[in-house]
């Protein structure tokens, strides 16, 4: 008697159909390649590996963010699922949300502060499609970091919703700047010393 190895049968990713919307669950069919994945009112968005610098500005703001960061709150690093809608699953840099709010696997509603690190492959992208959705999902704010070789040159620009349910740009810092935020709790930033 010959012994054989049981063979699994090959599990084909589900085909989406040809001019339907992504909805979340089709984020479990994606290849684990190194890239970023993430559907944004039915439309998947797919950006490249993050470089040094980026890496270094979302490593320095968590530790600013965490070490003010009162025991309600929880700073969570990317990429962690964000649930905005079914055809919405944003996975920001960095977010801040409430603990009791977070789930194992996702944060299934908006975070209370959403940060993103900007990068050439991402800039349009999270300014001009994410900050709009967290907008529409009432996302109290949204932090864009844009860091350069130099500090001094570092930029951070903050966003908060208001009672018209619209965001308002709050600050535009650079270099030794210091911007303090109230929401969701106190905390100092300066753009240059997240980035360098």
């Amino acid at each position: 008697m010959v012994a054989t190895m049981a063979t699994q049968p090959r599990i084909e990713p589900r085909q989406v159909e040809r001019g339907r919307p992504f909805v979340r669950a089709d984020l479990e069919d994606v290849p684990d390649d190194g890239r970023h994945y993430e559907i944004i009112d039915g439309v998947l968005v797919v950006t490249g590996t993050p470089d040094q610098l980026h890496q270094r500005a979302v490593g320095r703001i968590y530790r600013v963010l965490d070490d003010a960061c009162p025991p309600e709150f929880e700073v969570l690093l990317g990429p962690f699922a964000v649930g905005l809608a079914d055809d919405s699953e944003i996975r920001p840099d960095l977010m801040v949300a409430k603990r009791s709010h977070i789930k194992r696997q996702e944060l299934p509603g908006p975070p209370e502060l959403t940060v993103e690190v900007l990068s050439p492959s991402t800039r349009l992208i999270d300014i001009n499609v994410k900050r709009p959705r967290l907008e529409r999902a009432g996302a109290p704010s949204f932090w864009a970091v844009d860091p350069a070789e130099d500090p001094q040159h570092a930029r951070l620009i903050v966003w908060e919703l208001q009672l018209d349910g619209r965001y308002q740009e709050v600050a535009n810092v650079s270099g030794e700047s210091e911007f303090h935020a109230m929401s969701p709790y106190p905390v100092k930033a300066v753009p240059a010393a997240l980035v360098s």
